[in-house]
């Protein structure tokens, strides 16, 4: 019986304490940093977003338009050396699922090689075929075809 009490007694202390540290009476503050006007650090780059390139009917070369595009961007990744980029091979839904897979990574390929040329390192560039698999507009017409027989861009390390 003794033991029950002091069981009793300790089970009511140790949730006292509970609810008790539960409680949020304390008053938090908040600190509050204020740039200085004396040390000026160089803004962050802001995020780039580069636009697919597309392609013609079973063709991987870049025309005009996507070299420009390229351009652009390896214009930003080399002057951010943290950024590394997954090309991304798309096909339209013509051709066989291999034959389209072999061909998004000849797009994809193109892309990172001409990336290259243009002085990125080819360390911060990956690839990788969908073939069909990710299509970016639903259809079976040339309107649909052409907007997924493209190359896109997986960012990391902005």
């Amino acid at each position: 019986m003794l033991f029950r009490r002091v069981l009793t007694a300790v089970l009511a202390a140790t949730t006292a304490l509970v609810i008790a540290s539960c409680t949020d009476d304390e008053k938090k503050t908040e600190e509050v940093v204020k740039p200085s006007s004396e040390v000026s650090e160089p803004a962050a780059p802001a995020a780039f977003s580069a636009e697919a390139v597309y392609f013609a009917f079973d063709d991987y070369t870049l025309n005009s338009e996507a070299q420009g595009k390229l351009s652009s961007f390896a214009e930003y990744l080399k002057t951010n050396k943290s950024a590394a980029v997954q090309v991304e091979g798309h096909c339209d839904e013509r051709g066989s699922i291999e034959y389209n897979l072999a061909l998004g990574e000849r797009r994809a390929q193109a892309v990172k090689s001409y990336l290259a040329k243009l002085g990125v390192e080819s360390a911060r560039l990956s690839t990788i075929s969908y073939g069909e698999e990710k299509p970016k507009a639903d259809g079976h017409d040339e309107s649909a075809w052409g907007q997924n027989r493209r190359a896109e861009f997986v960012m990391s390390g902005q």
